[in-house]
């Protein structure tokens, strides 16, 4: 395991880092060495979906990604989710629905929700939308603001 710098565009600005261990996870570089805590630490075997970022527009689970297999890609965190158009209608529908509950949860679930809109551009049934996010779970069985907020964002998409 050979320590390297890393090139990163995380949330729109241009990031080099050295020293980053090759086996480390992306979930540890944007929260320990950016400070990027919005992503959460759920299971880390990929499970829960808290840890959802989105990488080049896509969702992607940071526990499972090694951060160097990111090097030159751009990521967005929950931190940076206002400057995508979809992010923002996803984080207001979240907002107005009142599908926060704890909060621990809802990170992963608008960073997967907002690259499931932007990858699927609506085309998909809002039933397939529900099924895509079973990978995102909750511990306080807020599901019914979830998915009332998952219908105003694909309602609402620019």
């Amino acid at each position: 395991m050979s320590d390297g710098s890393l090139r990163l565009s995380v949330n729109g600005r241009e990031v080099v880092l050295d020293g980053v261990p090759s086996d480390e996870r992306l979930l540890d570089t944007l929260r320990w060495r950016l400070g990027l805590r919005g992503t959460k630490e759920g299971c880390r075997t990929g499970g829960c979906g808290a840890c959802t970022v989105l990488v080049d527009r896509q969702s992607t689970l940071s526990c499972l990604t090694l951060a160097h297999e990111l090097n030159g890609r751009s990521v967005t965190t929950i931190e940076g989710v206002d400057s995508d158009p979809v992010g923002r209608t996803v984080r207001s529908a979240f907002e107005r629905t009142g599908a926060l509950q704890c909060g621990y949860c809802t990170p992963g679930f608008v960073m997967a929700l907002t690259g499931l809109l932007a990858e699927r551009e609506r085309a998909s049934s809002f039933d397939e939308l529900l099924e895509d996010l079973g990978g995102n779970l909750c511990r306080c069985t807020g599901y019914a603001a979830i998915v009332r907020a998952a219908a105003l964002a694909r309602e609402e998409l620019p």
